[in-house]
C-alpha cells in the first residue's frame, strides 16, 4: 500500500510532510508535491502533517481523485526530490479547499 498526494495540494503546497518522511519519497513540482509510489513504505507519518488534508492512503482516495494515483507516479519520475520543509506560498490559505484545482497543476 502507498500514500498519494491529492488535488488540494495544488497551489497550497505545504511541505510539512516531507520532513517526517523516513524514506524521502516526496517530489516537488512548481505548485504541488507528489509521493513516489515505489518508494513509499506506508508509514503514515506524512498524512497528519498535511494542514490541508491532501494526503490519502491508497484505500481512502476519494472517487473523484483516482487520477492522482497515475499523476503521483508519473510526476515523481520527473520532479526533483524534496526532503526539507520550505515556506508555503503566500496565498496558500486562499486555495485550501477550492474545487477544480487539477486544471491549475503546473508540470
Amino acid at each position: 500500500m502507498t500514500f498519494i498526494v491529492g488535488e488540494n495540494c495544488i497551489k497550497c503546497k505545504h511541505t510539512d510532510c516531507v520532513e517526517v518522511c523516513p524514506v524521502d519519497c516526496f517530489y516537488e513540482g512548481p505548485n504541488m508535491l507528489v509521493i513516489h509510489p515505489d518508494e513509499c513504505i506506508d508509514c503514515a507519518l506524512c498524512e497528519p502533517e498535511c494542514p490541508v488534508d491532501a494526503i490519502f492512503s491508497e484505500d481512502e482516495v476519494p472517487e473523484d481523485q483516482q487520477q492522482f494515483f497515475e499523476l503521483n507516479a508519473e510526476l515523481a519520475e520527473i520532479w526533483p526530490n524534496i526532503t526539507e520543509i520550505k515556506e508555503a506560498p503566500a496565498d496558500a490559505e486562499e486555495w485550501d479547499g477550492k474545487p477544480g484545482k487539477l486544471a491549475l497543476l503546473e508540470r
